[in-house]
């Protein structure tokens, strides 16, 4: 399995909920994790199936900003 790892603008638990139901769906319920904590708001995604983009678009679904960590 390979670990996407995206900065977003997910600032805290209520927008970690928001974004739950969306990418449950479309990377499973144990495949992600934000890190509300790091100051980039990294989301790691753990999938063998999904790209960067795809992730980026299940994101930007649930009303937030994802992009390629620098």
């Amino acid at each position: 399995m390979k670990t996407i790892e995206l900065k977003t603008n997910i600032m805290c638990g209520s927008c970690v909920a928001k974004v739950t139901p969306i990418l449950n769906e479309t990377v499973g319920e144990t495949n992600w994790k934000v890190d509300t904590l790091h100051p980039k708001k990294i989301l790691r995604v753990s999938t063998d199936k999904l790209n960067e983009d795809e992730v980026i678009k299940a994101v930007e679904k649930a009303g937030y900003k994802a992009e390629k960590v620098a």
